[in-house]
């Protein structure tokens, strides 16, 4: 089943596809070991601004503050 996944890390926001796992027991659905790497390597890459390491693996927000 695919899911969105979002991540938030400083100014920016990462919008993630990720497959989860889905069975008959009671933990599903899950993340595979390698879909909760690729959200690891996508959260640290927005926690250094490195912006460029993850071109084509998330969709990138920056977010910015509004007054109210």
């Amino acid at each position: 089943m695919k899911k969105n996944k979002f991540i938030h890390e400083g100014k920016y926001a990462a919008e993630v596809d990720v497959e989860l796992i889905v069975n008959e027991d009671e933990r599903s659905p899950y993340l595979s070991l390698d879909e909760a790497y690729k959200l690891d390597e996508i959260r640290e890459a927005l926690r250094k601004g490195d912006l460029k390491s993850i071109v084509g693996k998330a969709k990138v927000y920056e977010l910015h503050p509004i007054a109210v």
